[in-house]
């Protein structure tokens, strides 16, 4: 895997259960973002802002909160929220794995035509625990 260059960004995503309970996650990636390229991304989440994160290929974190309810519950959903984008600092450049490059994963999401729930292992529950 690359190194990573000093002009990188974090990808800040979270996974919140339908009593909002919340799980935080982040990846690191090379290249910097505009924000058009953001609003590119928003629009191809649900409702601009969900995503099904087996289906882009990031990790999904809802299991740090199976781990304090003892697996999953019925308020467990398929979705993951992003939260935004920010340039990476030098102690997360140093600290993280490089994920890829901003531009690559741009593009998985822009491939997507339609979120399949059925990647989660919460596709039994409604999309938003609802």
């Amino acid at each position: 895997m690359a190194e990573p260059s000093k002009e990188c960004c974090i990808f800040e995503y979270l996974y919140r259960d339908a009593s909002n309970y919340k799980a935080w996650g982040k990846i690191l990636l090379s290249g910097a973002t505009t924000d058009n390229e953001i609003t590119t991304l928003r629009g191809c989440l649900e409702s601009g802002e969900y995503f099904v994160a087996e289906q882009v290929g990031i990790p999904a974190v809802y299991e740090e909160l199976w781990k304090l309810s003892g697996g999953p519950t019925e308020d467990d959903h398929a979705l993951h929220e992003f939260v935004g984008m920010r340039e990476a600092t030098e102690e997360e450049i140093a600290s993280m794995p490089l994920f890829g490059t901003w531009r690559e994963l741009l593009l998985t999401f822009k491939s997507v035509v339609a979120w399949d729930y059925a990647l989660s292992p919460s596709c039994a529950i409604s999309p938003l625990g609802a």
